[in-house]
């Protein structure tokens, strides 16, 4: 015991003993006395005046605690001096620096799945910059989060420094990628009205498998997640369940950092059906009776809230066509229980004015290459007009519709003025140009080899620049062609071409050549409604004509001139041209050739289709068009210029497999007036979505007949056809895929079948 305290009160002397020798030192140092001169000391590459520029001190100051303090952080504070001491010599202040070194190679090796560009942008250290500490323990934080925003969250990222002479420093960044993690297992807790599988096929997130190669869906992504809370809220809520949460999503990783686990965990609520439905109309003049027809929602039906939005979006729509600029539609929901003790919700949309909000400015950035006035000329809304969000989504439709950009994101920002908004426009620019190269294969054209030269944005104009080289068993093709779509900055899109091509119309033992050139005029006369102009002149020629052709054939062999002029009348809703699932268009094309040329005839054609898309991803269609060419002045309508079906404009047929015939030779006439029409359901398969994998099942039907070609063993009839079949199409990697098996049900002997057509392609 009495060794312990001996040891406790030596200990307790050393510790007042160094406590009053550094009071004495503190005592000493900061006297009060006004600094004489700034001695700088250590330091290499930096000047002294510099170091004492840094200080925010000067001689004459006192040597005062706070002002050394604030001097030795102001320092430090410059990320230069790995130390920095202060010392006193008599009334001069000595600063002692250690200087940090300067980064003389900065380089990252190790690095397979993500280039150096990429790591050089984020990282913020630099050659010829100061290297501390700090800073690379964040720019390693950097790169490891890159990593673990492509999926690989066992990457390892070890700095290493080489020290060089004159305080110069190497900076490698040491990088093991590690594998993908992906997604293991995906669970949920507290489901009971639909069962795992369902909801997995909800949400953007998959299960790792074998089949999920061409995809990244079963990696994971905590933004993806995310975005699955939403899916899962917004599949409940439009299937009845109103008061559903997300509870939780928890993804845990596993010990060897190569898989996730992830758990969501839901609170499904009561099961809800629709209880009575108003429209409560606070617009002056505006009979709510009126907006009946644009409701989604039925008395009596399950809950759904993706109809409640539909109705508002299609009320909204129609309030503004009206011309009420200021609208606002709010549903207010009243949960109750009906006799049956059933929950149910009634539900009233409230029409109300909205508050008069005026556009003040727009404001466009990211746009580094196109320039402004290419993207102002799409919008529908200009500065000083009343806000209407329909035209403003219209507006971003347009812009996307470009094709210049991968993103486009407008946002309302208040004014300074409180009943005006500014509008931020924010895009993000992608590669305009491409040279493509494409091969394929179809049963009509047979093997199809491609290149295509591209820039559709031409100077930042938006000017399209397009040159294509074509060769098939039955086409070879060179077409040249031009378009400014706002002509001398008018809203016209005017473009020229020129074109050569040479077919093998085997189906009428003949080969075609056209060479010519045309010019073009488009322009809207309304929000959908579209008109084209166009003139071509054209060479053709019929040549090679079979020794065994039919001889109406044989008497169209030679050249012949067409000078014509056309146009389209297009009225167009659909939501998308390429693969519409909602909307309708209509099409009126006309055309003459005699103004000039050789050949003489006018021939007009009707187009029109509707699409409608119901449980959830299923599309129904009708699609129709008729023809009809007739030659004037006394002319024959030649078979180059007459209709022809088949292929892909008549499935179960092949390309002028119904129609005129020589009955003798089994040539192909050709015909002057057609109809034909289509009704189709198309529908996913089951399989993963992110393969674009879609059914279809179909019936074409129609005719072609009235031929000015005839021979005594010709047969002309107008005889109704009709096929039908299934398919699919899979928008693969490589390039569409499209399979079709079709059966002709009502045909004629002499038509010429085609069961089964296939075709593929791709680019690189």
């Amino acid at each position: 015991m009495r060794v312990w305290c001996k040891v406790f009160l030596l200990a307790l002397g050393l510790f007042l003993t160094g406590g009053l020798l550094q009071a004495v030192h503190a005592q000493d140092f900061f006297t009060g006395e006004p600094i004489s001169d700034i001695r700088v000391e250590g330091n290499q590459r930096i000047e002294s005046e510099t170091v004492r520029s840094y200080m925010q001190i000067s001689p004459g100051d006192p040597f005062e605690p706070v002002r050394v303090d604030r001097a030795l952080k102001a320092l430090f504070a410059t990320g230069l001096f790995a130390d920095v001491t202060f010392q006193r010599d008599g009334r001069t202040l000595v600063v002692v620096v250690k200087e940090n070194p300067i980064i003389n190679e900065l380089a990252f090796e190790g690095n397979d799945r993500i280039d150096d560009k990429q790591l050089q942008s984020e990282v913020q250290l630099r050659p010829r910059t100061v290297y501390t500490q700090t800073r690379v323990q964040e720019d390693t934080k950097r790169i490891l989060e890159l990593y673990r925003r492509s999926g690989r969250y066992a990457a390892t990222v070890e700095p290493k420094v080489i020290p060089l002479d004159q305080n110069r420093v190497n900076l490698v960044f040491e990088i093991n990628e590690g594998s993908l993690t992906t997604v293991e297992r995906i669970d949920f807790v507290g489901n009971k009205a639909f069962s795992d599988s369902t909801l997995r096929d909800q949400i953007l997130t998959k299960e790792t498998a074998f089949y999920r190669f061409l995809t990244n869906s079963d990696i994971y992504d905590p933004d993806r997640l995310a975005a699955d809370q939403d899916a899962l809220t917004k599949y409940y809520t439009s299937n009845g369940y109103a008061d559903f949460e997300v509870v939780s999503a928890v993804a845990e990783l596993s010990s060897d950092l190569k898989s996730f686990f992830i758990t969501f965990t839901v609170d499904e609520g009561d099961l809800y059906n629709f209880g009575k439905i108003n429209v409560d109309s606070r617009l002056k003049d505006l009979d709510p009776e009126t907006l009946q027809q644009y409701l989604e929602t039925s008395e009596g039906d399950t809950y759904d809230s993706s109809a409640v939005q539909k109705s508002i979006d299609q009320m909204t729509t129609a309030i503004g066509t009206l011309g009420y600029a200021f609208v606002k539609i709010e549903p207010r929901l009243e949960r109750a229980t009906d006799d049956k003790g059933n929950k149910i919700i009634n539900l009233t949309y409230v029409v109300e004015e909205g508050p008069r909000v005026f556009v003040n400015r727009i404001d466009i950035t990211g746009n580094v290459r196109t320039l402004d006035k290419v993207i102002r000329r799409e919008f529908r809304i200009s500065e000083g007009d009343a806000f209407n969000s329909t035209k403003l989504t219209r507006t971003r439709q347009r812009i996307q519709n470009l094709g210049f950009f991968s993103k486009v994101d407008i946002s309302a920002k208040p004014a300074d003025e409180p009943d005006k908004i500014d509008l931020a426009v924010n895009v993000e620019e992608q590669s305009t140009g491409e040279l493509t190269f494409g091969i394929g294969y179809s049963t009509g054209d047979g093997p199809l080899g491609q290149i295509n030269l591209r820039e559709r944005n031409l100077l930042g104009l938006g000017q399209d620049l397009r040159l294509d080289f074509t060769i098939s068993g039955r086409n070879s093709q060179v077409n040249l062609s031009y378009t400014d779509p706002y002509f001398m900055d008018e809203p016209i899109a005017a473009g020229v071409d020129a074109f050569r091509t040479e077919t093998d119309r085997s189906e009428s033992s003949f080969q075609q050549s056209r060479l010519g050139g045309g010019l073009r005029a488009a322009y809207d006369i309304q929000e959908y409604l579209r008109q084209t102009w166009r003139y071509r002149f054209t060479r053709n020629d019929i040549y090679d004509v079979d020794n065994d052709a039919s001889l109406a054939i044989k008497q169209q062999k030679g050249v012949s001139y067409s000078s014509l002029v056309g146009q389209d009348l297009i009225y167009d809703r659909r939501d998308n041209r390429f693969d519409p699932r909602t909307g309708y268009y209509l099409q009126l094309s006309t055309d003459f050739s005699g103004l000039g040329g050789d050949v003489y005839y006018a021939a007009g054609e009707v187009y029109g289709g509707y699409y409608y898309t119901f449980l959830g991803d299923i599309t129904a269609s009708a699609e129709g068009q008729v023809g009809y060419i007739q030659g004037v002045f006394g002319d024959d309508v030649r078979i180059i210029d007459s209709f022809s079906l088949g292929g892909n404009t008549f499935r179960g047929f092949k390309i002028g497999g119904l129609g005129p015939r020589d009955r003798a030779t089994g040539d192909f006439l050709g015909g002057n007036m057609y109809y034909v029409g289509s009704i189709q359901l198309a529908f996913p398969l089951g399989l993963p979505e992110e393969y674009q994998i879609r059914g279809r099942v179909f019936s074409d039907f129609g005719s072609l007949w009235n031929s000015d070609l005839s021979t005594p063993t010709s047969v002309d009839e107008n005889v109704l056809r009709v096929s039908i079949g299934s398919g699919i199409t899979w928008k693969s990697p490589f390039g569409p895929i499209a399979v079709d098996l079709a059966y002709p049900i009502v045909k004629q002997d002499y038509d010429k079948e085609e069961y089964f057509r296939f075709s593929v392609g791709t680019r690189f």
